[in-house]
């Protein structure tokens, strides 16, 4: 670990890992509370850090520090959901690989509290290193495996870290002007200060410099077209689905982004795009169709609730209340707040 004042979540994260792993290395950047005394606690080894604005760095100085022929890497912000040991230890069994483990990320929308998944590597033998200033890589030809761990992490819920990461994205950016996933990571800092118009401009930035090889390649398209709803930049919105349809026909957020587009499309210019009205409908049945995905980073609900609670404001918004009320109360058994809500004001509680 690298850590810097993480006292308020360092012990949940050393509690749910103390009991499967033989050492715990944690390298302090300069904490000035009691993030050194809490890591002494659970018989840490601690060392000391110069911050010098290089997270690859920082990493590979902990990587150094261990002793053991498998490395597990967490942030302070997270921590094991469930008791994984059996997990771990068999995939340590297959030898030479890298383990992605899934990371439940929560943070705020529209509706208040949301989450969503993603598969990072963080499980790997002695020898693998990282590059990368900020959001920094592992790098390695090792086999990268999905493993069914689940750590949570909530660092980003209530709390913005852009000041200290959008400095040194732009200095990779600086550095690597084309370089796609610099200006995809900028931008979702940019979103998460409602920044839209600069978010949009750097995910524009991102979409056209993708092989559409990359392992964010999907969420980039997604992002994009998210970016160009919140900036009202839509006019190339459509060309842009009708590019990516064939290739993320199995991702539910495509479909999830692709019904949020055509409404606001619709609502910017009724009598051009009214024709679109029914590809709204068509777009969320798509996500129940796929349901929950696996295979993508994914914001949870895309492949059910949320995607049932558009429907239901889909037919209430063109008249029919009864089969709305359907599908609120689908939504609402999950349970989903805003489907609950909407109910109760229809009176179909």
């Amino acid at each position: 670990m690298i850590v810097k004042n993480e006292q308020a979540v360092l012990g949940r994260c050393l509690n749910s890992v103390k009991d499967l792993v033989e050492e715990m290395i944690v390298v302090d950047t300069g904490s000035t509370d009691r993030t050194v005394e809490i890591a002494h606690s659970y018989n840490a080894k601690v060392f000391n850090y110069a911050w010098n604005h290089d997270f690859a760095a920082a990493r590979n100085y902990a990587l150094d520090q261990s002793s053991g022929d498998w490395n597990l890497i967490l942030d302070a912000d997270e921590y094991f959901i469930s008791d994984c040991s059996a997990e771990l230890r068999k995939f340590m069994e297959l030898g030479n690989h890298i383990g992605r483990l899934k990371i439940i990320n929560k943070f705020r929308d529209k509706d208040g509290e949301a989450f969503a998944q993603s598969y990072i590597s963080r499980l790997f033998p002695k020898g693998v290193r990282y590059e990368g200033r900020i959001h920094e890589q592992v790098v390695s030809d090792l086999p990268r495996v999905k493993l069914g761990v689940e750590v949570g992490h909530d660092g980003y819920y209530e709390a913005s870290r852009s000041d200290r990461n959008i400095p040194l994205l732009q200095m990779e950016i600086d550095a690597e002007p084309d370089n796609p996933y610099y200006h995809y990571q900028i931008a979702k800092e940019y979103n998460g200060i409602e920044n839209y118009s600069q978010a949009y401009f750097h995910l524009k930035k991102a979409y056209t410099g993708l092989s559409k090889k990359e392992m964010y390649y999907p969420n980039t398209v997604v992002d994009y077209l998210y970016a160009m709803i919140s900036s009202k930049q839509l006019d190339d919105g459509l060309g842009v689905i009708q590019s990516e349809a064939a290739r993320l026909d199995d991702f539910p957020d495509f479909h999830f982004v692709c019904g949020q587009y055509y409404l606001d499309l619709i609502l910017s210019d009724t009598a051009k795009y009214v024709h679109l009205l029914a590809q709204i409908e068509q777009s969320y049945l798509k996500c129940l169709e796929l349901g929950e995905t696996d295979r993508y980073d994914s914001v949870i609900g895309t492949g059910s609730f949320s995607a049932l609670h558009n429907l239901g404001v889909y037919h209430e918004v063109t008249g029919n209340v009864q089969k709305a009320a359907a599908y609120y109360r689908e939504a609402a058994a999950y349970p989903y707040a805003p489907s609950e809500q909407r109910l109760q004001l229809l009176g179909h509680m």
